[in-house]
């Protein structure tokens, strides 16, 4: 039966627990801060695209569209963010996932009477996609996108969750399509159930908290429900849906609930622009059919930027980045024994330019690095291995160790016919594709020679002395180290006395040009 209503509200010591990872508290943390941008006037939907294209910030719209709805958009478009979401610093965040990920899953059923994502719920003919403040985000896509969704499905054969985010186009009040051209496992799924000719039921969360978003890019064994619960690192508060079976985030903001229906891949979907800086073209696709929309009675709306030329600054390569990195440490792991740091440029759509440090304690580390990355996933494409000493979050240092440390007919590692992602435009159409590793990584054991050191400013580091022949007796010194050894902050005084061990015939070097006396 059809039908709206809405709850009385929870109690508060449920709320509190039930609010700890909500959406809307995580926006408002950012408030004060360089973080976010809250635009309190009235915004059409029509210019929302604009204002987000390229802006560095997350962007709170208080009165988005005719209905004055509140919206955000570009929340993870910065590392700093997600860290933020995580509760450590950028440097730390991929090791925190990491850690993360080991955690045991808690899962807390909630009852649908203290689910604050059903306060309010709409069936059947209540149901209107087009109510929502969807917005066109780039000129030639199909129609408006709810881009920030987060899909849930349970797996027949199997009986685990699958969590996954797709796009979805809209195609009229109770209609939507749904991009599953590329191989997934919801895709799999879902022509598993054409094949017994039924529905698949799915849910899309619109409007969640960052981890829940970063646990969805992930493509790990086991229920992806309980990978989300380890993510947050907390039980997870779960909630059954309405029209379906399927379990949700009970502290969501809103749920779509509903099928995909066993026609197959058959319906025009897109033109989109893409999260590699480029629109994809029409596809076929499956076609969502919504039997029902909670939410909490203040819902926050979540638009998520995807192409454009400011790739860095989009929530797709963010996300898709730190994906990345999570399964290139995965397989880092068993191919190396040192890995010191993993990061992939958001600019390349956060999948196509890998940089990887390690500590190579054999010969071969980097060589077995570049392999393990090509074979990692299909969208890595070009891997670049260095030392310890640089870092890899550094553009400058990345281009300068291209330069120095890298020889073409000696360090370039190209693989040919791989496995590709079909979205790159330089493939022209081909099914494989070409990666290549780039060993910017000293040969091994060569670290050590005075010209492979890195300069920096002086530290003078070391012990003091009564004397300069008393230092040098001690064996031999770099002038930072006399300077040192005799308290100076001059160094002049050294100079002159060095100049008297020399005239004497009593002074030498050893090969890293330290002093040392003769014999």
């Amino acid at each position: 039966m059809d039908e709206v209503r809405q709850k009385a509200a929870s109690p508060a010591k449920t709320a509190a627990d039930l609010d700890r990872f909500r959406l809307r508290d995580f926006v408002a943390s950012l408030s004060g801060g360089d973080e976010l941008e809250i635009r309190a006037a009235p915004t059409e939907l029509a210019d929302i695209a604009k204002i987000l294209d390229g802006c560095p910030k997350a962007v709170l719209f208080k009165k988005a569209g005719p209905e004055g709805a509140e919206l955000v958009g570009n929340l993870m478009g910065s590392r700093a963010r997600l860290a933020r979401a995580f509760g450590v610093a950028v440097d730390a965040l991929l090791p925190e996932i990491l850690q993360r990920l080991k955690k045991r899953p808690q899962l807390n059923v909630v009852s649908r009477s203290a689910a604050p994502v059903q306060q309010v719920v709409a069936t059947g003919g209540d149901c209107d996609l087009t109510a929502l403040p969807v917005h066109l985000q780039h000129g030639f896509d199909g129609a408006p996108y709810i881009s920030s969704g987060i899909d849930y499905v349970v797996d027949p054969r199997t009986g685990l969750t699958n969590v996954g985010l797709r796009r979805l186009m809209l195609r009229g009040r109770l209609e939507a399509g749904i991009d599953l051209v590329a191989p997934s496992d919801l895709r799999a799924i879902y022509e598993a159930a054409v094949a017994r000719g039924e529905n698949l039921p799915v849910s899309f969360v619109v409007g969640a908290h960052p981890i829940d978003h970063v646990s969805g890019t992930l493509r790990l064994p086991g229920d992806e429900l309980e990978l989300l619960a380890s993510l947050r690192g907390g039980a997870l508060p779960v909630v059954k849906c309405v029209t379906n079976d399927i379990r949700v985030p009970a502290d969501a903001e809103m749920v779509l609930e509903g099928y995909l229906d066993p026609r197959g891949h058959v319906e025009s979907e897109g033109p989109y622009g893409e999260f590699l800086g480029y629109y994809g073209g029409v596809k076929r696709n499956p076609v969502f059919h919504v039997t029902a929309i909670t939410r909490r009675r203040d819902a926050l709306f979540q638009t998520t930027t995807i192409g454009g030329r400011s790739m860095g600054r989009t929530e797709t390569a963010q996300l898709t980045a730190l994906r990345t990195e999570v399964m290139i440490w995965r397989a880092l792991e068993t191919a190396v024994r040192e890995p010191k740091a993993v990061y992939v440029t958001p600019s390349s759509g956060g999948m196509y330019n890998v940089r990887i440090a390690l500590r190579q304690r054999v010969p071969g580390e980097a060589r077995n690095a570049i392999a393990a990355a090509m074979a990692s996933l299909s969208n890595v494409k070009h891997i670049f291995v260095v030392d310890p000493d640089i870092d890899i979050f550094s553009d400058d240092q990345m281009d300068w160790a291209l330069a120095t440390r890298f020889q073409a007919d000696r360090d370039l590692v190209v693989q040919s016919g791989m496995r590709v992602t079909p979205l790159d435009p330089s493939l022209e159409g081909r099914l494989s594709g070409a990666k290549a590793g780039f060993d910017l990584t000293w040969p091994f054991q060569a670290g050590a020679a005075v010209e492979h050191a890195i300069p920096e400013a002086p530290r003078y580091p070391g012990k003091r002395y009564p004397s300069l022949e008393a230092a040098l007796v001690d064996g031999p010194k770099y002038f930072e180290e006399l300077m040192a050894a005799l308290g100076s902050r001059d160094g002049r005084e050294i100079v002159r006395a060095l100049d008297q061990f020399r005239r004497a015939g009593k002074l030498d070097h050893d090969e890293r040009g330290r002093y040392r006396l003769q014999g």
